[in-house]
């Protein structure tokens, strides 16, 4: 699809991938943004040569992936991508490992770690000119349910989130929200002694004052120690 518009289909054995290559290449070549219109049902047979029914399955194909969304009763729309389809893999994925050798288990750890140790220079540089005022307050919020011998779920995903959300980098977001939350379903069941609410408030208070030290590498060691604990358990 060269020229905007779509192509028709050769056959009925490759009608499926044709049927959403040339959507995909029709959302794209138009400049189309999520919430926008896509033809109806009967134009896109028309210009595609295809029938109902592979356009039905294909259309589901896609909007499975949100790369379009049925509305029924109003038409269908350019969708919104997320990557739940990526979140249900890895979880199933990791619930397989789990009863194995671990190896899903550690390799989503250790794609996390990657991130957030590589972005140690874009991090520091931030909070060197814009202080630490988001961090602070979360970490003493861990402090507090650490000493009262409480996990703190939720203000470790906040502290990681205020880390990166200043980059602008929105997918960087996106992935690590995926593997937090992939990981802490199986956190739990995970072998070995799980470390303790000091251990991880401890390594969150060592990240926020490596972060003050503007040093990008006394940053991403201290980012590195904070993976120890849970690597520790994964260990044969």
């Amino acid at each position: 699809m060269t020229t905007g518009g779509l192509g028709r289909a050769r056959g009925a054995a490759g009608n499926q991938s044709f049927i959403r290559d040339q959507m995909k290449s029709f959302i794209l070549e138009r400049g189309l943004k999520a919430g926008d219109p896509l033809p109806n049902e009967q134009e896109l047979m028309a210009q595609l040569g295809v029938g109902r029914h592979p356009l039905r399955e294909a259309m589901k194909a896609l909007q499975a992936v949100g790369i379009i969304e049925i509305r029924h009763g109003y038409g269908t729309y350019v969708g919104q991508v997320t990557l739940e389809a990526l979140e249900d893999g890895l979880a199933f994925r990791m619930s397989q490992s789990m009863a194995g050798d671990l190896r899903d288990v550690q390799n989503v750890l250790e794609v996390r770690q990657a991130i957030e140790v590589g972005l140690a220079d874009e991090v520091v540089a931030h909070f060197s000119a814009a202080g630490f005022d988001s961090l602070e307050p979360i970490v003493a919020r861990m402090e507090e349910k650490a000493a009262a011998g409480e996990y703190f779920p939720d203000e470790d995903w906040a502290f990681h989130q205020a880390l990166y959300e200043p980059l602008g980098n929105a997918l960087v977001i996106d992935l690590l929200s995926v593997f937090w939350r992939t990981f802490a379903q199986v956190d739990a069941r995970l072998p070995g002694a799980r470390y303790t609410p000091a251990d991880a408030a401890g390594w969150h208070r060592d990240l926020l004052n490596t972060l003050k030290t503007g040093r990008p590498e006394a940053f991403a060691r201290s980012m590195k120690h904070h993976f120890v604990g849970i690597h520790t358990r994964l260990d044969p």
